[in-house]
Parts: C-alpha cells; sequence; structure tokens
C-alpha cells in the first residue's frame, strides 16, 4: 500500500507538504534541491512516481543544511 506521507524506498515521514491537505498550498523541500536521478532509478518501477523519497534517500540532506545556513 502506498501513502503520499511516507518514502517510497525506507517508509519513513518524507515531510512531504503536498500528501498534507493543510499545507498543500506551499512549496515543498523538494522543490529547493537536486536529487540525483540515478536515484529515482534505484526505485522499483511501481514505486516511482507515487510519493516522495524523505531527504535522506533522496541523499539531499546536506543540501538542505546548507539552505537553511544560507537563509538570514
Amino acid at each position: 500500500m502506498n501513502r503520499p506521507d511516507l518514502c517510497p524506498a525506507c517508509g519513513a515521514r518524507n515531510d512531504c507538504v503536498l500528501a498534507d491537505p493543510r499545507s498543500a498550498s506551499q512549496a515543498c523541500w523538494c522543490y529547493s534541491v537536486s536529487i540525483d536521478p540515478a536515484v529515482i532509478k534505484a526505485l522499483a518501477p511501481e514505486l516511482r512516481n507515487q510519493s516522495c523519497l524523505c531527504p535522506r534517500c533522496a541523499g539531499v540532506e546536506a543540501q538542505l543544511r546548507a539552505d537553511s545556513v544560507d537563509r538570514p
């Protein structure tokens, strides 16, 4: 069973704001990072484009930390 709020790779919360109707009008964290296409290709085909990866599985934790440091 696929849940839009869970990472398809590890099952952890993916922190996707689009998965929550209360915050769906906001930009998601994934809009501010670059995810290596190889990470997506590594997912089983039936899991792709179903729900967002979590930052750890997307391999973007360092990008998110750098972005938060750069903000005033």
